[in-house]
């Protein structure tokens, strides 16, 4: 953190909502009772599961989107849109393909009306500053990726904001460039050359918001909101290494992996998934690796979310994902910073080819209400067939279109590895499985 500058609350959310429109007319609430302040001098990074609001909250703070109720306040005044002072890094390079590297990074200074020889000036700079001088009249296409992220990072500083907002912006990045970049952009900030007062960044992965933010904002989901706050009391540069840098990931997993199981709406409750509940797409073949993984030498049934992470080469949010399911399924449970197989989950990995098919069967029926419906309906109708509307519909009267399309996509792969029900893609038909 930047100790010479005073503690200026430059951007501050008050009970900011944000709702859509369901199908049903019911609204679909994204973010509720945001609160949460960005001061001078601070590195700030909201953390969450996929789906938490994450990125929808970016694009309030910046005057992209209007919140439902509550406000963002920038120096005391409310955003209403698009502001001078906050500037955006996007996940993907959001760079125009028909301009030379110089061109896209003049693009803000030229819709400001910034006159050519100032605006070149101020875009030479910038590209300097972030190490591509030597590139200014390249085309994105001859970049690599870590170069075009550059760009994205030198139009935004261009304009000379106070506050910088990024979204996930080394995601799309090879491991090894995402670390120099993130190490260049450190050293920058650390170096008070940005002319920044503050940045505010969206991630997923753990270990990223610790080595770079002085406090971490953990968000939880449906409908997102700030559970917790974490403070990072460590200097820079941070050792990953260290048992003060390990102890605040598997504190964060642990808080991250608290949270229930996915769930929007519904009706037919069983245990924590309903009939309608919003479901992510995660394949049977993911989830029983996990239970293999689990069962196997070193971890003997139970492992540190950050070593299953590594082991399974996913992130943060592919393993919440994976995870939730397995555990929704009673295949795993969640201790702290742990996750244990349970008795069922040992039975599943033990298990033969076939005998795991009936395994997974008999959780999918109990624990998913619509795989069960779903299977009801089969075994009811005389041909033992149903079309993929039938379903479909019944979802869609509770969730989005692509909620509801999502959900019964997972279902029906789940259903189709436990041998309950066939699908057949070009007639869209579901089937009853022969005994």
């Amino acid at each position: 953190m930047n100790a010479s500058a005073p503690a200026e609350i430059l951007l501050a959310a008050k009970g900011v909502r944000c709702e859509f429109p369901r199908p049903s007319g019911e609204p679909q609430i994204v973010l509720e009772d945001i609160h949460f302040t960005l001061a001078t001098g601070e590195i700030v990074g909201l953390l969450g599961r996929s789906g938490c609001g994450k990125s929808t909250l970016l694009r309030i703070v910046t005057g992209l989107m209007r919140p439902t109720r509550g406000e963002i306040l920038y120096r005391g005044k409310k955003i209403a849109g698009p502001t001078l002072g906050i500037a955006m890094v996007f996940q993907t390079f959001a760079i125009f393909p028909w301009l030379t590297v110089l061109e896209n990074v003049k693009a803000g200074l030229v819709a400001e009306r910034v006159p050519e020889r100032e605006a070149a000036r101020r875009a030479e700079e910038a590209i300097a500053l972030i190490g591509l001088d030597g590139f200014e009249n390249a085309y994105p296409r001859e970049l690599s990726g870590g170069m075009r992220q550059r760009v994205g990072f030198a139009r935004a500083l261009v304009v000379g904001p106070e506050i910088l907002v990024m979204d996930e912006p080394f995601s799309a990045l090879d491991v090894l460039t995402g670390e120099t970049l993130r190490s260049d952009l450190l050293d920058l900030w650390s170096e008070h050359r940005l002319g920044l007062h503050a940045i505010l960044l969206v991630t997923h992965n753990i270990e990223e918001a610790v080595s770079l933010c002085d406090r971490i904002l953990v968000m939880s989901s449906h409908p997102g909101r700030i559970s917790t706050e974490i403070a990072v009391p460590l200097s820079h540069p941070r050792d990953r290494l260290s048992p003060e840098f390990r102890a605040i990931v598997e504190d964060i997993y642990a808080r991250m992996m608290a949270g229930p199981a996915p769930q929007r709406s519904g009706k037919s409750t069983v245990g924590t998934v309903t009939l309608t509940s919003w479901l992510p797409v995660i394949s049977a073949t993911r989830i029983v690796g996990l239970t293999d993984t689990l069962n196997l030498v070193p971890f003997a049934g139970e492992a540190e979310l950050s070593a299953l992470a590594a082991r399974l080469s996913l992130n943060v949010a592919g393993l919440f994902r994976v995870a939730e399911v397995a555990r929704m399924l009673g295949f795993v449970e969640f201790h702290d910073a742990t996750l244990r197989l349970t008795a069922a989950g040992r039975a599943l990995a033990d298990a033969g080819i076939r005998e795991r098919n009936g395994v997974f069967a008999e959780h999918l029926l109990r624990a998913v209400p619509l795989a069960a419906f779903i299977h009801r309906v089969l075994e009811e109708r005389p041909n033992h067939e149903a079309p993929r509307s039938r379903f479909l519909e019944e979802l869609e009267d509770h969730l989005s279109p692509s909620e509801a399309e999502h959900t019964l996509t997972a279902v029906t792969n789940w259903g189709r590895y436990a041998d309950i029900f066939s699908y057949d893609h070009r007639t869209r038909l579901f089937r009853l499985s022969s005994p």
